[in-house]
């Protein structure tokens, strides 16, 4: 489990009863029946199925969306490979992108027809994960990081991820059960990359040096909130997101910290199948879906993850948790998950199993 467990649950956690008059705006209105219907591949309740959103866009262009969902990004792909012209729209996390290009499930996406896309950050909009061949086959749509999540007031020193393995911290450390993030934390303490790291070893060292400070392993947001709120951990690897809903939502003393090693990024993108016969429409909807006005209300009323719009995320209200939380500048301090290959993502496992056996003895 990596990040998509907080983005799956938006729904649950902040609820999605939002009108329907929000965002009549977002797209230019003109009375229109619904005469094209599009199909959207997507985790249930993120994002693309807001009703407000799917009512607006309707009335404004004409275009009807459906959705059809997934609960495992294997499933994404073997909905798309067996269904064949059944989808217009697919949301993919870049890691998986290229993948999907491999394989011939996706299209170029034409830029020109997406006008919005001038004001995705070019970090995001130009991504390696999402550009095969110089041409693009995604659209850079919401993003968030893997990081340090620290009590306020009580932790003020958190530059590094060596803070892990700091004696003024025995006891109160909280790490996460997923070998891709806290192998990718080895990976940035010993100056490697997270997707690739050479120097296995190395990174095997750093995570057993943390053992005098691990107080818990977590494995749900939910976990976390009720362990922090205990007062059972002062430091902890956390997503970006879920920390923004811990204070805003349960008031707990959290802050979002990007080390100077960096942290590690996750980005999701949003697709054309290449077996789509209506791709202007699908391209109508992923520019609404970039479109400021449709993320503000999203994200003040529902609750999302960063948009990859600058402007979208330069309308949220300044003291808004998720516009402080996710800082332009940090995006050159990332390393985005990118696609594993079996062997490797098996590597993973095992250093992981290995390093939790030694804590436990």
């Amino acid at each position: 489990m990596t990040a998509h467990f907080s983005r799956r649950t938006f729904h649950v956690l902040f609820g999605s009863a939002l009108g329907t008059g929000l965002l009549a705006t977002a797209v230019p209105r003109r009375a229109a029946a619904a005469t094209t219907e599009i199909t959207v591949l997507n985790w249930k309740g993120y994002g693309t199925d807001e009703a407000f959103a799917l009512k607006a866009f309707a009335e404004a262009t004409g275009i009807a969306v459906k959705h059809d969902y997934f609960n495992a990004e294997a499933e994404m792909l073997t909905k798309l490979r067996t269904n064949p012209g059944a989808y217009d729209v697919v949301l993919i996390n870049s890691a998986r992108t290229q993948q999907a290009q491999a394989e011939g499930l996706i299209d170029v996406v034409d830029f020109g027809t997406v006008a919005n896309a001038k004001d995705l950050e070019a970090p995001l909009k130009d991504h390696p994960n999402l550009q095969i061949g110089g041409k693009p086959y995604g659209v850079a749509w919401v993003w968030g990081m893997n990081s340090l999540g620290v009590r306020h007031a009580k932790v003020t020193e958190a530059q590094s991820w060596a803070i892990f393995s700091d004696p003024k911290y025995k006891g109160r450390l909280a790490l996460f059960d997923d070998s891709t993030t806290e192998v990718g934390i080895g990976a940035l303490l010993t100056g490697q990359d997270i997707n690739n790291p050479k120097d296995l070893k190395a990174v095997t060292a750093a995570l057993k040096a943390m053992k005098p400070n691990v107080k818990l392993i977590w494995s749900s947001e939910d976990e976390w909130n009720k362990a922090f709120a205990a007062d059972a951990f002062d430091i902890s690897v956390y997503w970006s997101g879920a920390a923004a809903r811990s204070a805003k939502l349960h008031k707990l003393p959290v802050d979002f910290v990007v080390p100077n090693e960096g942290a590690i990024g996750w980005l999701d993108s949003l697709s054309v199948p290449a077996s789509s016969k209506k791709k202007e429409a699908a391209l109508q909807f992923i520019n609404y879906m970039i479109d400021p006005k449709f993320y503000v209300t999203w994200a003040t009323q529902a609750g999302a993850p960063a948009s990859a719009n600058a402007v979208a995320m330069s309308q949220l209200p300044v003291d808004d948790l998720n516009r402080q939380i996710h800082k332009s500048e940090y995006l050159s301090k990332l390393q985005f998950m990118s696609a594993l290959p079996d062997d490797r993502r098996q590597a993973f496992n095992d250093v992981w199993e290995e390093v939790k056996a030694f804590y436990a003895k």
